[in-house]
């Protein structure tokens, strides 16, 4: 099978295109056909080892498995002895080890039915974007109906599928992002959008319950600054190791002694979230943004293009082209 590997770190270009064995699923695992994929921070900071703890667990000197890519949906080829929800045929969406190849392999727990309305490749641009959003908003900042919502990043993959989740909660929801995002950031849901060139949200007021920040570029003080008493900040974001590590040290501090508090999330999903997930999209109350798809040959072009920090939505990977995709 082809897929994408990676035999030392550095930038797009060690990423090649090779023959490989096919994975052979473990007892709990799914071995999924890959038909399409989508490409995420995640991916580059891999492919990188940036920050430097990605090599504690990645390997110091280079990379311990090459495979690369985990956004995934696809069909169900063969299922491990202990698996019980998944069968040869079913159609999935979810995280997969290597999904930058014709075939992967996922934990069961990993993976959720595909919504039959749905292409593969919408399906693929979920997971890992819209489950932070999810996670932050619900499970981290509480969302409730009627609530006062900023997403910082409001137009990229994490903040487009933020704005329509807490929309689909209730909340009055803000997005901030660039200008030339503005209408597509009230195409999705926004009641009011934000310049981020033209105004800062942490000095221009109103308050808000709740923000989250998928891009991480601003202290602890400014989140709290912008915040209403009893309001929460979730971070998802960060832009570098040394504000990241700040947010989550003087978070931790400051939420102590104050009614406003301000945190990292670090994503942990259980199958319950990737069953809420599915039926989010299923119903079309959460609609994947997708800006550029890219064949499998391309992947990268692709992480080249998403590390320029520009993209609208989410950019996919194409591993077995969709006849029902416009």
């Amino acid at each position: 099978m082809k897929a994408i590997v990676f035999e030392r770190y550095g930038p797009p270009e060690v990423l090649q295109l090779k023959e490989v064995e096919r994975p052979i699923p473990k007892d709990n695992e799914v071995l999924v056909e890959v038909h399409a994929a989508a490409v995420n921070p995640f991916d580059w900071h891999r492919m990188r080892a940036s920050p430097f703890l990605v090599r504690m667990g990645g390997g110091f000197r280079k990379p311990k498995d090459p495979r690369l890519g985990a956004d995934v949906s696809g069909r169900v080829e063969a299922v491990g002895r202990a698996v019980t929800r998944f069968k040869p045929g079913d159609e999935v969406f979810g995280f997969a080890h290597g999904s930058f190849g014709e075939y992967a392999t996922a934990a069961e727990d990993d993976l959720a039915t595909k919504p039959a309305n749905l292409s593969f490749d919408v399906a693929a641009a979920a997971p890992m974007a819209a489950l932070t959003a999810l996670k932050g908003l619900h499970d981290q900042g509480h969302v409730q109906p009627g609530q006062k919502v900023l997403i910082n990043g409001a137009s990229g993959g994490v903040g487009s599928f933020a704005v329509q989740i807490a929309k689909s909660y209730g909340a009055e929801v803000t997005g901030v992002c660039s200008t030339r995002n503005l209408e597509l950031v009230r195409s999705i849901g926004a009641d009011h959008v934000i310049d981020y060139s033209r105004e800062d949200f942490t000095r221009s007021g109103p308050e808000y319950d709740l923000i989250l920040d998928a891009v991480g570029n601003h202290s602890v003080s400014q989140y709290k600054r912008a915040l209403r008493p009893g309001g929460t900040g979730v971070v998802v974001g960060f832009t570098s190791m040394l504000r990241l590590m700040r947010v989550i040290l003087r978070g931790k501090l400051t939420s102590k002694s104050a009614s406003k508090s301000v945190r990292m999330m670090m994503m942990r999903p259980v199958p319950e979230d990737r069953a809420t997930l599915a039926e989010l999209l299923g119903s079309g109350k959460v609609v994947p943004l997708i800006d550029r798809r890219y064949p499998l040959a391309q992947v990268p072009e692709a992480i080249r293009y998403l590390e320029q920090g520009h993209a609208r939505g989410k950019v996919v990977i194409t591993v077995r082209p969709d006849p029902t995709t416009g």
